[in-house]
């Protein structure tokens, strides 16, 4: 199951059933299921609270994703700022549209087991993204 929550921000005009597909058709494409998986949409506030709180990061960020997988099931929460979401789609010339839905995908690429912070993982995983936008 695939939950929708916000926490101080309007719910983001997605279309929640065919983004679920969608997110299920790309952990397919990894060989995973979806068990639970729970997005919450924060401001720039709450999740510079949540990165301190729980990754001890003092700073800003689009997604922080915690994993809760089992084998070949992915679970994990997904925490967007909705904020940081809107600037950088501004500062990359991209829809607000795309780079949210840009940012719901890498986390659920996190859960499939990519990587983003070691050497040439930060572009096998925006190759990933780009796939997976092109699916949608």
């Amino acid at each position: 199951m695939i939950t929708y929550n916000t926490d101080g921000v309007k719910m983001p005009k997605i279309k929640k059933r065919e983004t679920t597909a969608w997110i299920r058709a790309v952990a397919a494409s990894y060989g995973k299921k979806v068990g639970e998986v729970g997005y919450m949409f924060v401001d720039d506030e709450k999740i510079l609270e949540v990165n301190r709180e729980y990754l001890g990061h003092d700073y800003y960020t689009d997604i922080i994703t915690f994993d809760y997988d089992e084998d070949d099931i992915i679970n994990g929460d997904l925490v967007i700022s909705l904020d940081t979401v809107r600037s950088n789609a501004e500062q990359l010339g991209k829809s607000y549209d795309e780079e949210l839905h840009r940012v719901i995908i890498h986390g659920i690429l996190h859960l499939c087991g990519l990587n983003d912070k070691g050497p040439g993982e930060r572009e096998i995983m925006e190759e990933a993204e780009n796939k997976a936008l092109r699916l949608r």
